[in-house]
């Protein structure tokens, strides 16, 4: 695993050992940030599902200036932090151990909103429209922004939910990416 592309491009990155996490493979990754933007001028990613952080740490090196990670794991909280040092983007992010759902609302509560929001929950414990539901309810997501969901192929999401609409859907094997942007479909 390692940064595709920008300021940290090449760096390898830690993964989390065992089955708790599924990574973001390069190829994927790629693609995402290819149909995303492949580069940014600024702006603020969360990643509610940080897992090693890797998603989120090539969004830093693609232009976004700020992040929020969150995960569940204690191990997962350790291995983004040696994540952030090998790129030395500490100074950049926030990172929280917690559940999705209830950093959810601490964001909702304390008035936060971002440009990229990445959804990438365990294949087996999805509640993506539900979560999509409650950003796109709290206007969690800036006007221009894009959620990127990571899910299995088996999990079909709806065009519309609460004002977002599917910008992209891409299939890589067994893994399904699905764009939501905000808005209407034609604006």
């Amino acid at each position: 695993m390692r940064v595709i592309s920008g300021s940290c491009k090449g760096t390898r990155l830690k993964g989390l050992s065992g089955d708790q996490t599924r990574p973001t493979s390069d190829k994927v990754k790629e693609s995402v940030f290819n149909i995303a933007g492949p580069y940014f001028d600024g702006g603020s990613v969360l990643d509610l599902y940080a897992g090693s952080g890797g998603m989120a740490i090539e969004a830093l090196s693609r232009g976004l200036t700020d992040a929020v990670l969150i995960d569940k794991h204690y191990a997962a909280i350790q291995v983004i932090r040696e994540n952030l040092s090998r790129t030395n983007m500490n100074s950049f992010v926030e990172v929280f151990k917690n559940d999705a759902n209830k950093a959810l609302q601490v964001l909702i509560k304390n008035n936060r909103s971002f440009d990229m929001i990445i959804l990438d929950p365990p294949y087996a414990r999805q509640e993506l429209e539900k979560q999509l539901d409650v950003i796109a309810d709290a206007q969690l997501l800036k006007a221009g922004g894009v959620i990127i969901c990571e899910h299995d192929k088996r999990v079909s999401l709806k065009d519309g939910i609460g004002g977002l609409y599917v910008s992209k859907r891409a299939t890589y094997g067994d893994t399904v990416i699905t764009m939501y942007k905000w808005g209407a479909e034609d604006e």
